[in-house]
């Protein structure tokens, strides 16, 4: 059992105290079940498809170094420095992630878009060239030529439905060079940011 519980495994929830900031998920023997359950997920994905995201890459050390792209990362304070992101359960990045005690969160720009796919392509060996990267704090893999680039702690790791919501303290990092216009998702593709 890692250090940092998974705040749906009853088990692991009563041996580790969780910050008492992050509100434990609701069982699901208690949610409500009503109409508003049966929403169509496809109508759910195409809205979402319109709300342009920023784009980064989380990495973890394991056995082998695992990474993925992802467009859920937030900002959740300032003091602590703590942030959040959204990973499959099912993706090949979830064991490691779920045994990582670091991450590391990468922000790309507009001439990343290659990185980034990668990074979503099933199957591909994410750390083999031409991604450039090397160990950073706490053996973390950190990827060269990015925007900016934090390790953080992970605190929990919260169910919701197929994901998990990871919420971490940022332990070490910094912007990186010029500051240019950053990668975005939107409508299924990745774009950048227009003036």
């Amino acid at each position: 059992m890692t250090a940092t519980p998974d705040l749906g495994t009853p088990a692991a929830a009563s041996l580790v105290s969780v910050p008492a900031s992050i509100p434990a998920p609701i069982p699901p023997q208690q949610q409500p079940s009503t109409a508003e359950d049966a929403f169509d997920s496809a109508a759910f994905r195409a809205v979402f498809r319109r709300h342009a995201a920023g784009v980064a890459v989380v990495t973890a050390a394991g056995t082998r170094p695992a990474g993925f792209t992802a467009t859920s990362l937030t900002s959740v304070s300032a003091d602590p420095p703590l942030l959040s992101f959204g990973i499959s359960s099912s993706g090949s990045a979830w064991p490691t992630v779920a045994e990582a005690t670091h991450v590391g969160v990468h922000i790309l720009g507009e001439h990343q878009e290659e990185v980034a796919a990668t990074f979503a392509r099933s199957g591909a060996d994410r750390f083999a060239p031409p991604t450039a990267w090397e160990p950073g704090p706490y053996g973390v893999p950190l990827l060269e030529d990015v925007q900016g680039w934090l390790v953080a702690r992970v605190l929990a790791r919260i169910p919701a439905g197929d994901h998990r919501i990871i919420v971490a303290q940022a332990v070490a990092g910094a912007p990186e060079g010029e500051a240019a216009r950053p990668l975005l998702y939107h409508h299924g593709r990745y774009n950048a940011l227009r003036h």
